[in-house]
């Protein structure tokens, strides 16, 4: 029987686990390359024999996805398989439109072929859009297990972009194993909050393996999702984060909309500073695509320590890079402190810009007068720092989660903003939460 000839498009996560779940030992097909997008730097390299298995003893190259019909046509491909998150459905059918135009079938796996499952309650925490607060939902929750007495650990999306012999399975308590793994910003500001409270998180390539590592540990399980990814995981509760400050996204992109559709609960967050007509939409788009899914809104409120430094002062906002860059978003955390604080004025950094932080500017177009916290690469990370330290202001008002200071040499003072979740409808999520406490509870 002649082999069936894929590509998975991907961009460093989703596509190495339906790879891991699904085609590693599958003898009937052979996949051929993996693609990139998104993260700078990924394309060129290769996913390794130590993940690829005993049918592909060399890997498997990995190449830029701007290049897919050159792949298509010079590697007689059968499917392409797409697997990455945070895209536009009229951006995935625009890839299907080359496939199919070039004699290739296009496919989306189901979460069910590429969920693992566990005896662990899993609670899984996910979104329609990136930069909804998956993040500060999964600490929320995660406080309520530890509160309760039960151990509850952290599973996070994936995020490797370095050598991936080295983040097959990797376990996060302190920062000696950020600075071991040599993590970039995106994942410290994933991995930071949680080693701050204490808490253990996972994350790497091969979710099976990370999967086994966790359930040791585990009393309950926390899904972290990434991008709008769906579950590596299957849930015994899944959320889905939905954003007023973005009202309709959550029908518009892929794979958001499959979240929100399979959701048990669809949490509207950030409802403090969204306008009450964003929040009609989403909640009225909730009733009609997913009449079963319980709605709950919650805010998500800022603060700095000291909010005189900030006021009447000159200051470079710092946001999560994702968040503003593929997410879509023109603000974060840190516009709203800067307003809420009454800065003298928000600096514009665009003056400034060098290097790779000058072409996410000119690549995503909403980008104006926040500068994202990019730094996938030593090269990005000191164009970052050069930026910073180059614009004339007084401070940098950070709202990106970690702590800048760690991994640049910025020149003037950083003052943090802190964000978190906050329930406002009589604690609903938290009603939701103590049923999985209380159920494990009674069989611990």
């Amino acid at each position: 029987m002649t082999k069936k000839r894929i590509v998975i498009l991907g961009a460093a996560g989703k596509d190495f686990h339906v790879f891991n779940t699904v085609y590693r030992e599958n003898s009937r097909v052979e996949v051929v390359a993996f693609t990139a997008t998104q993260i700078p730097d990924i394309a060129g390299r290769r996913y390794p024999p130590e993940l690829s298995g005993k049918l592909y003893p060399e890997g498997i190259q990995i190449l830029d996805e701007n290049d897919l019909r050159n792949i298509l046509i010079s590697n007689n491909i059968d499917a392409v398989v797409h697997a990455y998150s945070d895209v536009r459905h009229e951006e995935v059918m625009n890839l299907a439109s080359i496939a199919n135009a070039n004699g290739a079938d296009f496919r989306i796996l189901s979460m069910d072929r590429t969920m693992l499952k566990t005896t662990k309650p899993v609670i899984s925490i996910n979104a329609v859009r990136t930069g909804v607060g998956k993040s500060q939902t999964s600490r929320y929750i995660t406080d309520l297990i530890k509160k309760s007495g039960l151990n509850g650990v952290a599973i996070r999306h994936p995020m490797p972009y370095g050598d991936l012999t080295k983040q097959i399975a990797q376990r996060f308590e302190n920062y000696d194993d950020l600075d071991r793994y040599e993590c970039t910003i995106e994942e410290r500001e994933e991995y930071e909050p949680y080693i701050d409270r204490g808490f253990v998180i996972f994350s790497g390539v091969d979710y099976g393996k990370i999967l086994k590592m966790a359930e040791k540990e585990a009393d309950i399980i926390i899904w972290d999702g990434g991008n709008n990814d769906c579950p590596f995981i299957k849930p015994d509760l899944h959320i889905c984060l939905a954003d007023p400050h973005r009202p309709g996204h959550e029908l518009l992109y892929h794979p958001g909309l499959t979240n929100f559709l399979s959701a048990d609960i669809i949490l509207i967050n950030k409802v403090d500073t969204a306008e009450e007509k964003g929040i009609s939409i989403v909640e009225q788009n909730a009733s009609k695509f997913n009449p079963k899914a319980k709605i709950i809104k919650t805010a998500s409120p800022i603060s700095v320590e000291n909010h005189k430094e900030v006021e009447d002062k000159r200051v470079l906002v710092v946001e999560d890079g994702p968040t503003i860059t593929h997410g879509s978003m023109a603000f974060g955390a840190g516009i709203l402190a800067a307003e809420k604080y009454q800065a003298k004025e928000i600096v514009n950094p665009k003056p400034y810009l060098v290097g790779s932080i000058k072409e996410a500017f000119e690549k995503y177009t909403q980008l104006d007068m926040a500068l994202p916290a990019l730094g996938y690469s030593e090269k990005q990370l000191s164009e970052l720092e050069q930026v910073i330290n180059s614009v004339d202001c007084d401070i940098v008002l950070s709202g990106t989660p970690i702590d800048l200071a760690r991994v640049i040499k910025v020149n003037k003072p950083i003052v943090r903003v802190r964000y978190y979740l906050e329930e406002i409808d009589g604690n609903e999520l938290t009603k939701e939460i103590n049923k999985i406490i209380e159920k494990t509870s009674s069989n611990h």
